[in-house]
């Protein structure tokens, strides 16, 4: 039985939830799902060019912890870029 995930520190809601490659209707495409927290990471390190271990900080979480979101981030964003899926950001509760 995996640990419970550890509350992380997430400050940016996002205007949008869904991406999706134009000229295609939404129904006819597959879904990736990209987490509050991996969206979040993706900010942190990629838009505002932080380090890992600052972003970390931010997030309240370790800077390994950090890593693997950053790593299961990006590749659910490269995977439905290559592939043409859609991307759907799941909003906070």
């Amino acid at each position: 039985m995996p640990r419970p995930t550890c509350p992380r520190n997430i400050s940016h809601s996002p205007r949008a939830t869904y991406f999706k490659p134009a000229g295609i209707p939404l129904r006819d495409l597959e879904e990736v799902l990209l987490a509050a927290d991996e969206l979040e990471s993706l900010r942190l390190a990629d838009c505002e060019d932080l380090y890992h271990v600052d972003a970390a900080k931010r997030m309240g979480i370790s800077r390994q912890t950090f890593d693997r979101i950053i790593c299961r981030a990006r590749g659910k964003v490269a995977c439905a870029l290559v592939k043409g899926l859609a991307l759907r950001i799941k909003k906070l509760e």
